[in-house]
Protein backbone atom coordinates (compact mmCIF):
# COMPACT_ATOMS: atom_id res chain seq x y z
CA UNK A 1 0.00 0.00 0.00
CA UNK A 2 1.77 2.87 -1.14
CA UNK A 3 0.96 7.28 0.23
CA UNK A 4 -0.73 8.35 -2.43
CA UNK A 5 -3.93 5.96 -1.80
CA UNK A 6 -4.38 7.99 1.35
CA UNK A 7 -3.83 11.49 0.03
CA UNK A 8 -7.23 12.92 0.23
CA UNK A 9 -8.07 15.20 -2.58
CA UNK A 10 -9.22 19.42 -2.13
CA UNK A 11 -10.83 21.62 -4.10
CA UNK A 12 -9.51 25.05 -5.72
CA UNK A 13 -11.45 27.52 -6.72
CA UNK A 14 -10.32 31.38 -7.58
CA UNK A 15 -12.61 33.80 -5.01
CA UNK A 16 -10.56 37.31 -6.44
CA UNK A 17 -9.16 38.76 -9.44
CA UNK A 18 -5.94 37.79 -10.73
CA UNK A 19 -5.41 41.59 -11.64
CA UNK A 20 -2.80 42.96 -9.67
CA UNK A 21 -1.01 40.32 -8.79
CA UNK A 22 2.65 39.42 -9.81
CA UNK A 23 3.32 37.52 -12.84
CA UNK A 24 4.66 34.01 -10.26
CA UNK A 25 1.08 34.25 -8.93
CA UNK A 26 -0.23 34.26 -12.21
CA UNK A 27 1.64 31.28 -13.20
CA UNK A 28 1.41 29.35 -10.04
CA UNK A 29 -2.49 29.80 -10.38
CA UNK A 30 -1.90 28.59 -14.69
CA UNK A 31 -0.08 25.41 -13.22
CA UNK A 32 -2.73 24.64 -11.01
CA UNK A 33 -5.55 24.18 -14.15
CA UNK A 34 -7.32 27.68 -12.54
CA UNK A 35 -8.67 29.36 -15.79
CA UNK A 36 -11.44 31.28 -14.67
CA UNK A 37 -13.24 32.42 -11.28
CA UNK A 38 -15.75 30.63 -9.99
CA UNK A 39 -14.78 27.37 -11.42
CA UNK A 40 -13.53 24.66 -9.12
CA UNK A 41 -10.39 22.14 -9.85
CA UNK A 42 -10.07 18.86 -8.29
CA UNK A 43 -6.33 17.79 -7.36
CA UNK A 44 -4.84 15.20 -5.32
CA UNK A 45 -3.29 17.01 -1.69
CA UNK A 46 0.29 16.03 -2.73
CA UNK A 47 2.88 18.64 -1.04
CA UNK A 48 3.54 19.67 -4.15
CA UNK A 49 -0.31 21.11 -4.97
CA UNK A 50 -0.39 22.42 -1.49
CA UNK A 51 2.59 24.09 -1.75
CA UNK A 52 1.67 26.00 -4.67
CA UNK A 53 -1.87 26.86 -3.17
CA UNK A 54 0.10 28.02 -0.24
CA UNK A 55 1.74 30.61 -2.65
CA UNK A 56 -1.76 32.19 -4.00
CA UNK A 57 -4.19 31.31 -1.01
CA UNK A 58 -5.22 34.92 -1.07
CA UNK A 59 -6.76 34.27 -4.75
CA UNK A 60 -8.78 31.05 -4.02
CA UNK A 61 -10.51 28.82 -1.51
CA UNK A 62 -9.63 25.51 -0.72
CA UNK A 63 -12.28 23.05 0.29
CA UNK A 64 -11.26 19.21 1.64
CA UNK A 65 -13.36 16.54 -0.46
Amino acid sequence: MDNFSTMSKIRLTQIKSKIGSTQRQKRTLEALGIKKMHNPVEHEASPEILGMYDKVRHLVKKEEI
